[in-house]
């Protein structure tokens, strides 16, 4: 007796279905993990997306809650992989340089999301003082993810016209305005983020879906993500540079502008890293 499908369709061709053209994978489906899968899956950047987690319980429960929206999705398929507990931890840039050094990849494949969220904090925070859409100023942070993230003063401009030619003293101590308090907040709201809600997921699952989308699409977009450093930076540190994303992953590094003063913090940033991660082992 034929079964309800076997009379539903008429198969045209036999044979294995073609592989995923855009398959991405978020290993890890705490808070951070679901908010990057799902705005990946809202931005239709994926037509397969693979979860991959320690938690088998939570992992399958991730995987059926998504499937059961599918209806309002674009991607068709959602997979999961279970891997074993291995336990370590670390700075986003130190695991970016940790990854690039197992995984045996050329540096410019293996990237951190670095200060592409820092910097959007920045636009919104200095727009938002502006009374400016955050789209309409442009700013970037550079070097570590972290605490000794560079402003790049120099470069900020709102529709070209550049804030520290209007305001010579713009983020240094001297400036009547305190505009360089805008980049300490910048470095302390994720710890305030998370003294109000316990963590933080949606701005970073938003940024890593604008990367994604820079890579899939071959957009050729430039993000301050985390590589391999220059400006003189002799020691093998990820940190964060304009990098020139597309589906090579980094295909070149911007030689911005930077004043001394600026280079100098970036020397700082990159030698922070290095004093963490030069002790590690086995690698």
């Amino acid at each position: 007796m034929s079964s309800i499908l076997q009379k539903l369709l008429t198969p045209l061709f036999s044979g294995p279905a073609e592989p995923p053209r855009n398959k991405v994978t978020v290993v890890g489906v705490g808070q951070v993990g679901m908010a990057c899968a799902v705005s990946i899956l809202l931005r239709e950047l994926a037509d397969e997306l693979a979860l991959v987690d320690v938690m088998e319980d939570k992992l399958r429960g991730e995987m059926m809650d998504l499937q059961h929206g599918s209806l309002f999705l674009k991607t068709s398929k959602i997979t999961t992989r279970q891997l074993p507990h291995r336990g370590g931890d670390g700075g986003l840039d130190v695991l970016t340089y940790v990854t690039w050094k197992l995984s045996g990849l050329p540096k410019h494949r293996v990237i951190g999301s670095g200060t592409n969220l820092d910097s959007a904090r920045f636009r919104y925070l200095m727009s938002d003082r502006l009374g400016i859409h955050s789209s309409s100023f442009n700013g970037w942070i550079l070097g570590e993810h972290g605490d000794t993230s560079v402003p790049v003063w120099s470069g900020t401009n709102v529709a070209g016209v550049n804030l520290q030619t209007l305001n010579p003293k713009i983020g240094t101590d001297g400036d009547s305005e305190n505009w360089k308090d805008t980049h300490k907040q910048v470095v302390d709201s994720a710890y305030e983020v998370i003294r109000l809600k316990g963590y933080t997921n949606w701005a970073i699952g938003l940024s890593v879906a604008d990367l994604t989308e820079s890579l899939i699409k071959n957009m050729n977009r430039i993000h301050p993500v985390s590589t391999m450093g220059m400006y003189g930076i002799t020691n093998e540190v990820y940190l964060s540079l304009p990098c020139v994303l597309n589906n090579g992953g980094v295909s070149s590094v911007v030689n911005m502008t930077l004043t001394p003063a600026e280079v100098g913090q970036l020397q700082a940033s990159a030698s922070t890293l290095w004093a963490i991660q030069k002790d590690l082992k086995d690698i």
